[in-house]
């Protein structure tokens, strides 16, 4: 794992589990983040105006208003649509890929996630190369 010091770094967990949430807050606040927690993408909407965080990760299948609706409706606020939005799921078909990728998601992870994995995908998407290019990391990786 490449660590970076993501000390005060905000992230966003939106996820209906608690125990998924619960086990992203243990994983990201030893990292040095400081963690904001949201139960589905309504409680995540009002939260992410208040708290501006710099990295969102949603579950997609949640109640209320899925994963996709949420990324979707974050993507389309002109302040947040730079924020990167990272898709957690279970599934791991290509459908479910492209469809995030539809809604405006920055990357696609498959639970269950370790810690090594969100804190990669945090570095990614806080390192000084994307911020100076706001590109995908992947492009700025290859070049």
């Amino acid at each position: 794992m490449a660590q970076a010091n993501l000390a005060g770094t905000k992230v966003m967990v939106i996820d209906d589990s608690n125990t998924i949430r619960r086990s992203a807050e243990i994983f990201l606040k030893s990292a040095g983040c400081e963690v904001i927690l949201a139960e589905d993408g309504f409680d995540a909407l009002s939260k992410i105006a208040d708290q501006h965080p710099q990295v969102i990760f949603v579950d997609i299948m949640m109640p209320r208003l899925d994963g996709y609706q949420t990324c979707a409706l974050i993507k389309r606020n002109a302040r947040f649509k730079s924020t990167p939005v990272i898709m957690l799921s279970s599934k791991d078909g290509l459908f479910d890929r492209a469809r995030g990728r539809m809604a405006g998601s920055d990357e696609y992870l498959t639970k269950p996630f370790t810690q090594d994995t969100l804190i990669d995908a945090i570095n990614a998407y806080t390192s000084e190369a994307y911020l100076n290019n706001k590109k995908n990391p992947a492009d700025v990786a290859s070049e």
